[in-house]
């Protein structure tokens, strides 16, 4: 795939507010990164972000989106709704850092453990887990993502642009790069 595709592949949601951004706010390069937290590739994917975030310092920002593959992870969209409620109390990247490192243990037990070691109210985050508030959300990211023509996790947009990795992420670090200096 070329790394400037015709515009049916570009980003069809903008960045908003709602989004879970790390990096500069006003950064030049946006990397939106469509994930699943039951994802092995996603879970290797994880600390390469956070590198790029170190080389390109001041210079990118990094949104997560959901876009679980419930058929191939069951355990997925419950861990989505999981990082919103963390969210929602100031804590989604911590939540998110404790999903990947805990990649195999996504059960409604394991999601109120990491909820309280987070130190997040676990009263509420079990009312929101039991109620589904977030689960619009994470429909809607997924939605965003289809119409995106995001096929698998991790998808990467740099710049609106899609960016093909599926033959190594060195390629996200070349289009960071590119994109930086246009």
């Amino acid at each position: 795939m070329p790394e400037h595709p015709s515009h049916g592949t570009d980003l069809a949601v903008p960045l908003s507010a709602t989004d879970h951004v790390l990096g500069a706010g006003h950064a030049p390069v946006v990397v939106v990164e469509y994930g699943d937290f039951q994802c092995p590739t996603c879970k290797q994917a994880a600390p390469t972000v956070r590198l790029l975030l170190e080389r390109f310092a001041n210079r990118v920002c990094v949104a997560f989106r959901h876009f679980p593959l419930e058929e191939a992870h069951p355990q997925a969209l419950a861990a989505a709704e999981a990082a919103e409620s963390a969210g929602e109390q100031g804590k989604f990247w911590e939540m998110h850092d404790l999903l990947f490192a805990n990649q195999d243990r996504l059960t409604p037990q394991h999601l109120r453990g990491y909820a309280g070691r987070l130190g997040l109210d676990v009263a509420a985050f079990t009312a929101e887990m039991d109620d589904h508030v977030y689960l619009q959300r994470v429909r809607e990211h997924q939605e965003g993502g289809r119409r995106s023509h995001v096929r698998g996790t991790p998808g990467f947009f740099v710049n609106g642009h899609i960016v093909d990795v599926s033959f190594g992420l060195e390629r996200l670090f070349d289009a960071v790069g590119a994109a930086q200096h246009r």
